[in-house]
């Protein structure tokens, strides 16, 4: 019986290692937009930036790409590299419609070029319905013009991590792979 139980006790650990390989950090592209060592990094040409949202109003939990509700949302920029505060940077969002070609018919929110010494940019815009979007930051005033183009949706909820359904699953094979070698071999037993 306890023989049982110790292969039980096994097989639910090694269960647990094998997902626990699921939480290590990982580096989640989406456009210009990448999760990294826990922060959001934006990159645009050879520059970088600290990329940081969050909805006061709905969302307790600050987010790096898609948008969870509609409503209030603040982000924040900030320049990671000294060498970013003398240049322009521009910020537009726009609906993703798969063309740039009439910009000014598709932006939903601008902050016009302007140089930040700061180092800081606050974007501060109201979403009023869900849809695809797409962000731009454009720097200019180095050797050449830098765009960032990060895709990201609005209102669609934060989807549910793999391993939140991955890891249950695993648990309840682990186990009933366990149920069914300590079964074998009572029987095998009770046949000898």
């Amino acid at each position: 019986m306890s023989l049982r139980i110790i292969n039980i006790k096994q097989a639910v650990i090694a269960t647990a290692i094998a997902a626990s390989t699921l939480f290590t950090t990982q580096i989640q592209a989406h456009g210009g937009l990448a999760l990294a060592d826990d922060m959001c990094i934006l990159t645009i040409g050879p520059y970088r930036m600290h990329f940081t949202g969050y909805q006061p109003l709905t969302q307790e939990e600050e987010f790096c790409e898609d948008i969870p509700e509609i409503g209030k949302t603040v982000i924040a920029l900030d320049y990671i590299q000294e060498e970013l505060r003398p240049l322009t940077t521009e910020v537009r969002i726009i609906r993703d419609t798969g063309s740039e070609a009439n910009l000014d018919e598709i932006t939903v929110f601008h902050l016009p070029p302007k140089v930040y010494p700061s180092a800081s940019i606050a974007i501060d815009h109201t979403f009023p319905e869900k849809g695809k979007f797409v962000g731009l930051v454009t720097v200019t005033g180095g050797p050449q013009e830098y765009v960032s183009r990060f895709p990201f949706s609005v209102g669609e909820g934060r989807p549910t991590p793999k391993a939140m359904i991955i890891v249950p699953v695993l648990l309840v094979v682990a186990g009933a792979a366990a149920f069914l070698m300590t079964r074998k071999k009572k029987s095998g037993g009770a046949a000898a």
